[in-house]
């Protein structure tokens, strides 16, 4: 018999024979037994490789629970950051709002100052012309009552006259109204005024603070009229200060006068236009 049908023999019978008989059984596993492991050394390799497992894992679950721990440490430590960033961000936020507000509250009350001395400005101002009204209105009644005797003599007044009525009311304006009356008189060496070099004399009226230029003659005509506004000009240029209000106080206009006077925004003040007007709406 050869070979291999020898071996398919043992494979064939083998399995058997060693269920049935023990010692056959025995004999194969001595002979086999450097082969491989027995039961016990294969359950204590067993429990080693478990052991080794058990290990790895309890090292793979303590290295993961110090990255986690590790992680959240950091997590922490970013979020107590960002807090403190945040809270450092609202407090700058805060200090400019504050400072924001202290600004705006700032200018409404530098606003509020300003319109106070503004409307308290408009109230003295107002109180001064509505004064000058009324002083105005008592110089004419006082015109009237110094010019009602020398009415008929009309533009016939020479200068002696013209200069003691000039004198009367300028009187009358600083002992009854507390206004100064000054009689100016400067020279034009440019002939701005009457075309060629010459003393210009111009009655300024101050109260207040408030200029008032003025003319006070006996007569006064168209010719008259432009010769006072020329001086008005030439002492506004001279003095460089405008004047708050421009008068004229004369028993007799011209109506060309009056009407060129209204042109160049001159008040006007006179007892005969006066007594004509009412004369004619009677």
């Amino acid at each position: 018999m050869e070979n291999h049908q020898i071996r398919q023999l043992i494979r064939r019978e083998l399995p058997a024979l060693l269920r049935r008989d023990s010692e056959l059984r025995e004999w194969v596993l001595s002979l086999t037994r450097e082969q491989y492991a027995d039961k016990r050394e294969t359950e204590s390799r067993f429990e080693c490789v478990l052991e080794e497992l058990r290990r790895d894992r309890e090292e793979n679950r303590q290295e993961l629970r110090t990255m986690r721990e590790e992680q959240n440490r950091k997590w922490e430590a970013n979020r107590q950051e960002l807090q403190t960033m945040r809270e450092e961000q609202n407090r700058k936020w805060e200090a400019n709002q504050q400072e924001l507000r202290t600004m705006r509250e700032e200018q409404n009350r530098k606003w509020e100052e300003q319109n106070r001395k503004w409307e308290e400005q408009n109230r003295k101002w107002e109180a001064n012309t509505a004064r000058l009204d009324r002083i105005l209105d008592r110089i004419e009644a006082q015109a009237r009552e110094h010019t009602q005797s020398i009415g008929a003599l009309g533009a016939r007044w020479g200068p002696q006259t013209e200069a003691s009525f000039r004198n009367a009311l300028a009187g009358i304006l600083t002992d009854s109204f507390g206004v100064e009356v000054l009689n100016v008189t400067e020279y034009d060496a440019t002939g701005e005024v009457f075309g060629r070099p010459d003393q210009v004399e111009l009655d300024v009226i101050i109260q207040d603070g408030i200029l008032i230029l003025c003319e006070i003659k006996s007569s006064m005509s168209k010719s008259d009229m432009v010769i006072f506004d020329r001086k008005v000009r030439f002492y506004e240029q001279r003095h460089t200060r405008k004047a708050d209000r421009v008068l004229v106080i004369s028993p007799m206009v011209d109506a060309r006068a009056r009407a060129l006077a209204a042109e160049l925004g001159i008040e006007v003040y006179s007892y005969v236009e006066d007594v004509t007007l009412r004369h004619s709406s009677m």
